[in-house]
Formats: structure tokens, C-alpha cells, sequence
């Protein structure tokens, strides 16, 4: 990867390997690397750098972490704004937004990729960005513009903005096969008819048409005989994974094919990459029949699963695929991700699960998993509203289910109860809300006139729960009804459209029926883990790796522990492991902690380190015991920071 000085010297750009794509705006620069990678650098003033809230503009290329895992297709750049389009259609776009030109119905900056949503489902196959506006191509050749349209440059007829994108109605009927956009005009060409159009601003003669005019709709550039000029072709199924960094079903039908032959060693390296970045991995499996992979959304993932599991029941004969998934991938995994493009990965990995499960093998990865989805942030998924969100949390508590991962998440009873279709009381309104659940035992408890002199109607939150219920008093007959009234909209009608979501997402992640055998705290338990802690055991089965049992530091270690609080030691446990809590039915004893050295000269300096996904813990050779028990009570404490995955 090289730049240009301004005295034509050519220079490397940082340390930017396997580049594949390159775009320029005015002031700042993107680049695609084969492994899924997006950097940045340059001027930020508003946001182009794609780097989030309030990041200075920067020298050498930084890598835009929320794009982290999005198989893309193309990055393109424009005055001061960026787009990234994956190889779904999806449409991710940041910075300027003056005139609108990120299509996302308002004139707000964005500091970060935004989807846009309103391009989903369109089957765009390209972008490309003027100075203030944008142009998008889907694949049936239909042309969409937004942003600035100061010159005509949208094609509309008009010189007004667009904030949304909106259809350039002139090439209805003609196919596009390729777009370009200059600082202030657009080209659009359609390959059938041979002809080059125009439209925007014309002061420079940048038109083609002979005269030094803008115009506001497309018109065909009159070109030279002599031009030979080749049918346009842009982005489309059949070379979508020549321009990005994932393989073509060629490639995964090679491993399949070559699995158990003696050529497995040539194809390792693909492997490696594909099973080491998500971007790879999520792009290698999507489903191209019939443009499915066109079609993600909440409710279709766009991956083929059926032919995801298929190569994997042949590369889990070998150990390298669980491996690169344990030790690079998951670790890997964003909290943050952008929507659902990014969230496919989470539906891939169940699969090699599933495979490796049957065995005998994949308790390392699935905890891993599991780490990786409490990671998670869904409140930070950009694009969706509230009901996306409990959507996505079932899903991940279902798929979670049903591959035996443990999420430390704190449910009430109740949910589960309402999963297999129970009712809920007043018993499980006090473990939600134990205050409001006392007032409520106070009704039921007390005599008939101090019930009175409460003053209650048959009213919640300003609702009524029964006909005209404002006007009914509660009274010693009543009280009874009056209780189960309000339990039920507390724990049931408030919520029935979230849980209506959340339900929807837990039975797609948990697809067949085996859950309902349970009862309500058995399978809180199955999700939530077990609580059941035999802390010596954990010193029993640990291992040492650089260390002695005998050790100085070894025997301070473990006199620190003892002397922990149980909140302390739970503390630990989730600084080591990624949660505070165990699968049901597996113990401490069968939990393989191992010590090893870190092996820094100034042991003093250094806070011990964890690595969740080998259950490993990096402990420096401190001095003291006394060094040991401050720098570890501040790792467990500020777990986020310490813990590498």
C-alpha cells in the first residue's frame, strides 16, 4: 500500500497489508484489506473517518471496529463522507450529512456507520460518492440518488436535496450496469444501449455535451466513433467474491472434496483466513440461490446453514478449524455490532457446534461462544428499534439453549414460566419488584377497613383494568380480583408485544420442542448455570505453566484467594472464564484453570491478565504478597479491561 507526496515521492501508508480496495474523499482515505478489514485516516472533522464520538483526525490508518465482522463489497468515499456496501446490499454510510447525502432522512453528521435502511432489500450492487451527494446501483439496473442537488446532479428535474434516496425516474426501462460520480455531476452507464449519461454540474464541460451548462435530468453523451466501447459490468453474483475478501463456493467445495485427500496441506492457509475473521466466515456461507443473501433481515438470515453444516461435518475431522475458531475468531467478535449484518456470524458458529457436539468435542468453543455473546451490547445495535432488540435477545438465549452455553443473565422466573405457556403470580412479581409486590400483600392481608381507607381503584399506570375501572373502589370482595388484575398487566399485557418479539427470536434460536420437558427453574438454570461453588476444587485441578506448585508466588496466589469474599471469588471466576456462573451439572472439579507466567522482568509494574477462552491465568512474579493481593483485586474488579476475550 502506497501514497503520493506532494512532491510524487511514493511512501508506504502504515503497516496496511493485502490491501484490496482503496477510495479517497477530499481529505481523508479508506482501505479494504483481504481479511475484512476497514481503515481510515486523515481529517475527521465531521465525522469521515468512521471512528466514533469525538475522535481527532489522524496520520496513519485506524481500524473502523463498529464494520468488524460485515463481509463488504466496496468502499467508496466522497467530499466528506464514506460508504461501505456489503455483499448482501446492505448499505453503511458516515460522516457529512449537510445536504443528506447519507441517504438516512435528515442532515445530522454521523461519527459512525450507519445502516441505510431504507436500501435494504434493493439488491444494491454499487455506490459511489460526488462531493455532497451519492449515487446507488441495484442489480436490476435501477439508479437511486441523495444528497445535494444544488447542480441537477440527482437527476430529478429538480435542484433540490434529497434526504432519503429516491428512484432517477429517466432510466426506467433502461438497465444501469455501472455509476460514477464526480465532485458535483453523475455518469451512469447502460450497457445494452452502449450509451454513457450525464447530468449535473457542466461549467468545466465535465457533461460531455458540447456545451458548458448543468442539466438536471440524465441525457446521452455523443461519443467518438473511434471509442470502442465494452459492455459495463459492476458488482454482481457471479463476481461479488472476486472483489472482497471471502471465497466463492468453489473454494469451500474444494475443501469439502479434498478434506481426507493429501492435498489438505495446500489449502490450510484458506482455511485459516476464512475461519480467523468474521467478515470471511460470515461471507463464505451466504445463500446465493435465487438472491437470498439479498433478503437479510430480522427474519431471514441470508446464509445458506444447511450447506455451512455440510462443510463442516468435513472440516471438523480436522483439528485446525476448532482451533482458529477457540483461539482467533471469537475473541475477535465486536460487542457492537452494526444491525443484523453483523450478528450472522452468531448463527455460523451453532453449526460447527453442532457437528463438533456429536463428537464429543467443542466444550472449549461453546463456553468461548458463550463469552462472546455476553459481550454483546444490543442496546448499542444502530438501525433498529426496541422490538429488534428483544427479537435478538431471544434469539441469542435460543441458540444459547440449545447449544448449552450459559448466559449470566439475570431473567426472572416469570419469563420462563410465560415461555412454557404458565401463569405468573403475585410470587413472581415479588422476585421482579419486591416493593410493589408488599403493597400489593398488604391488600390481601389486611382488614376491611384499612383497605378502604387505601383508597384504591381498579386503575394501573393510568390504565384501567377493568370497564370504567376508575370509578370502582377496592374493597374486602374485590381485593382478590383486584390483585390478579394488576399482577397480569404488570407481568403480562405491559409487556406482550416485547415478549411477543423476544418469544419469536427464542423459538428461531431453539427450533424444536425438547425445552418444554422442563420445568420453569430447571430451565432458568439450563440458560442461567448453576450457582453451586466448591472453591477448593478449583485449586486442586489447576495446572502450572512456567510455574511450580511449590512456588512462592503460586502459595501466595492461592492464600489470597482463600481469603476472598464469596462476591470476590465470583468475581474472579468471571475475570477468569467470562461469567460468574457454571453449566448445570458442571462443577468446579471439572473446570481446568491453568497458571502460567507472563513473564515481564517488572513483575510489580504489570496487572495479572486472563484469557477466557483457555480458562488461563497470566499472573506476573510479584514481589509481595501483599503486591499480589492489590493488582489482583484491581483486575477482577475492572474485568473489561484486564480479560483478553
Amino acid at each position: 500500500m502506497i501514497t503520493f507526496g506532494c512532491l510524487c515521492f511514493l511512501r508506504p501508508v502504515g503497516n496496511l497489508n493485502h490491501v484490496i480496495q482503496v477510495a479517497c474523499g477530499d481529505q481523508h482515505s479508506i482501505a479494504l484489506t483481504q481479511d475484512g478489514k476497514v481503515f481510515t485516516w486523515g481529517q475527521n472533522s465531521s465525522g469521515q473517518l468512521g471512528l466514533g464520538e469525538r475522535e481527532p483526525s489522524t496520520l496513519s490508518p485506524q481500524p473502523v471496529k463498529s464494520l468488524s465482522g460485515i463481509p463488504l463489497a466496496q468502499i467508496t468515499a466522497g467530499g466528506d463522507h464514506s460508504f461501505a456496501l456489503s455483499l448482501s446490499g446492505a448499505v453503511f454510510g458516515w460522516g457529512k450529512n449537510s445536504a443528506g447525502q447519507l441517504g438516512l432522512g435528515d442532515t445530522i453528521d454521523r461519527p459512525a456507520p450507519a445502516p441505510v435502511d431504507c436500501l435494504n432489500l434493493k439488491k444494491t450492487v454499487a455506490v459511489s460518492c460526488g462531493g455532497e451527494h451519492t449515487a446507488v446501483l441495484t442489480k436490476g439496473g435501477f439508479v437511486f440518488t441523495f444528497g445535494s442537488g444544488r447542480y441537477g446532479q440527482l437527476g430529478h428535474n429538480s435542484l433540490r436535496n434529497e434526504l432519503r434516496p429516491r428512484l432517477v425516474a429517466e432510466f426506467w426501462g433502461a438497465k444501469v450496469t455501472q455509476i460514477a460520480c464526480g465532485r458535483n455531476h453523475t455518469l451512469a452507464f447502460v450497457g445494452s444501449f452502449k450509451n454513457i449519461y450525464s447530468f449535473g454540474h457542466g461549467e468545466q464541460g465535465q457533461l460531455g455535451n458540447g456545451v458548458k451548462m448543468d442539466q438536471s435530468v440524465p441525457l446521452p453523451v455523443h461519443l467518438p466513433q473511434v471509442l470502442n466501447i465494452e459492455s459495463g459490468k459492476w458488482l454482481n453474483d457471479s463476481n461479488l467474491g472476486k472483489v472482497t475478501q471471502t471465497l466463492d463456493d468453489d473454494i469451500i467445495n474444494r475443501w469439502i472434496s479434498d478434506c481426507d485427500s493429501k492435498s489438505w496441506k495446500t489449502i490450510q492457509k484458506e482455511i485459516t483466513k476464512t475461519f480467523s475473521s468474521a467478515s470471511c466466515l460470515n461471507g463464505s456461507f451466504l445463500d446465493k440461490r435465487r438472491d437470498k443473501h439479498y433478503q437479510t433481515s430480522l427474519k431471514h438470515s441470508g446464509l445458506d446453514l444447511s450447506f455451512a453444516q455440510l462443510a463442516f461435518q468435513k472440516l471438523a475431522k480436522k483439528n485446525k478449524v476448532e482451533d482458529v475458531v477457540q483461539r482467533i475468531l471469537l475473541p475477535s467478535l465486536s460487542k457492537d455490532p452494526i444491525g443484523v449484518e453483523g450478528l450472522r456470524v452468531y448463527l455460523i458458529i451453532p453449526e460447527l457446534l453442532r457437528v463438533l457436539r456429536k463428537q464429543q468435542r467443542g466444550m472449549d468453543i461453546t463456553e468461548a461462544f458463550a463469552a462472546a455473546i455476553l459481550r454483546l451490547n444490543p442496546d448499542k445495535l444502530q438501525g433498529g428499534g426496541i422490538t429488534d432488540e428483544f427479537y435478538l435477545l431471544g434469539l441469542l438465549c435460543g441458540k444459547a439453549l440449545y447449544n448449552q452455553c450459559v448466559l449470566n443473565l439475570c431473567f426472572p422466573l416469570a419469563l420462563f414460566k410465560k415461555l412454557l405457556g404458565l401463569t405468573t403470580t403475585l410470587d413472581d412479581l415479588k422476585e421482579l419488584s419486591p416493593t410493589e409486590a408488599s403493597g400489593l400483600q398488604n391488600v390481601l392481608d389486611e382488614d376491611d377497613e384499612l383497605v378502604e381507607a387505601m383508597d384504591l381503584v381498579f386503575m394501573y399506570k393510568g390504565q384501567e383494568l377493568i370497564p370504567n375501572g376508575e370509578e370502582v373502589p377496592v374493597t374486602m370482595v374485590n381485593r382478590k380480583k383486584y390483585v390478579d388484575l394488576y399482577v397480569d398487566m404488570k407481568l403480562n399485557k405491559s409487556v406482550q408485544i416485547q415478549f411477543a418479539v423476544f418469544e419469536r427470536g427464542f423459538h428461531k434460536g431453539f427450533p424444536i420442542q425438547a425445552w418444554r420437558m422442563f420445568l420453569p427453574v430447571e430451565l432458568m438454570t439450563l440458560l442461567q448455570g448453576d450457582d453451586n461453588y466448591e472453591w477448593d476444587k478449583l485449586r486442586e485441578n489447576a495446572n502450572y505453566q512456567g510455574y511450580r506448585p511449590t512456588d512462592d508466588i503460586i502459595q501466595n496466589f492461592w492464600s489470597v484467594f482463600t481469603e476472598f469474599s464469596e462476591e470476590e471469588k465470583k468475581k474472579f471466576l468471571t475475570f477468569l472464564t467470562g461469567t460468574d456462573r457454571l453449566p448445570r451439572g458442571r462443577s468446579l472439579s471439572k473446570l481446568q484453570m491453568q497458571i502460567t507466567s507472563l513473564g515481564s522482568t517488572d513483575a510489580d509494574e504489570y496487572y495479572p491478565k486472563a484469557q477466557t477462552c483457555s480458562v488461563t491465568l497470566c499472573l506476573p512474579n510479584y514481589s509481595s504478597i501483599d503486591t499480589l493481593q492489590e493488582k489482583l483485586l484491581h483486575a477482577i474488579t475492572h474485568c473489561d479491561v484486564f480479560g483478553d476475550a
